[in-house]
């Protein structure tokens, strides 16, 4: 018996110290990017980042106006997620409750290859195949837009929401849809307005993970977005996201110049970001998760 509760605190601490050490790390890279960009308060002083123009290299005036940044991974990140959802939660629904076993079979192992393709070889299908086919579809000078990146961010979200999202479907007692067929509602009535219902906490905590994976890629949408420093919630135009500046300006910029430190800024905008959509979805899964119960 000593043995066994001698095991049971090791573990236990075990699991603590593994919790509190990655909170640590995250406070850490926190009070690093802060060390980093706090001199920039100074001069040239916070205002300078809720400009909106981006001109960081410039001869005449030096501009750090986080908008446009901020604006197009924004607007990325929404148009991705719009289009990943009903892909993902109608795959996720197909795949679960109609799909053959052989079909099962096949889809599956398809989804995890698609979720394991690397973003720069997704970002060269998208110079080569997506972004003319943009650019001829809607008529446009380029195809580099923020509608391509959102395309290529939703390939790469669709098997994250689908793969979470399915184990949620499965996870819905069967008593529920004996219960609901037993009532006369057909198949169908009884996957939209019962299981996938029963599901919600799951296939939102799915969506908020795609959303994640969507916010933090860097190298898709530095390769077809356009990278022009834009304020504009036009899907059609070129934009520049967050993650692609520090990515391609970072390895140039001057060690402790207002350029680099500004760089800096724009890590912990992205971190701040991430950290509210983090809050939003845990309170948006305890909330379901409450009701369900």
């Amino acid at each position: 018996m000593n043995k066994q509760r001698l095991k049971a605190k090791l573990i236990k601490y075990f699991l603590q110290s593994c919790g509190s050490l990655s909170i640590v790390i995250v406070l850490l890279i926190f009070l690093f990017l802060f060390k980093e960009a706090l001199p920039f308060i100074g001069q040239p002083g916070l205002t300078e980042l809720f400009h909106s123009v981006w001109n960081p290299v410039s001869f005449q005036k030096e501009e750090f106006g986080l908008l446009p940044l901020v604006t197009g991974s924004v607007l990325v990140t929404l148009l991705a997620t719009v289009i990943a959802i009903p892909f993902g939660i109608i795959g996720a629904v197909y795949i679960s409750e109609v799909a053959s076993a052989k079909e099962r079979e096949f889809l599956k192992p398809f989804i995890e290859i698609l979720a394991g393709i690397p973003s720069v070889v997704l970002g060269f299908f998208g110079l080569v195949v997506i972004a003319p086919l943009v650019k001829d579809v809607f008529g446009l000078n380029t195809g580099l837009t923020a509608l391509t990146g959102a395309v290529l961010l939703a390939l790469m979200a669709i098997p994250t929401i689908m793969s979470i999202s399915e184990d949620a479907i499965k996870s819905v007692p069967a008593a529920y849809k004996e219960a609901s067929l037993a009532l006369g509602a057909s198949r169908l009535e009884t996957i939209w307005k019962v299981v996938v219902p029963a599901a919600l906490s799951g296939i939102i905590a799915s969506v908020m993970l795609g959303m994640g994976r969507v916010v933090g890629e860097t190298m898709t949408v530095m390769m077809v977005t356009g990278n022009a420093p834009v304020v504009s919630f036009n899907p059609f135009t070129s934009v520049r996201t967050m993650t692609a500046t520090v990515a391609a300006e970072m390895g140039e910029v001057t060690i402790g110049s207002d350029h680099y430190m500004a760089l800096f800024w724009v890590g912990i905008v992205l971190m701040l970001m991430t950290f509210i959509l983090n809050l939003v979805s845990y309170r948006v899964l305890k909330k379901y998760g409450s009701e369900r119960a």
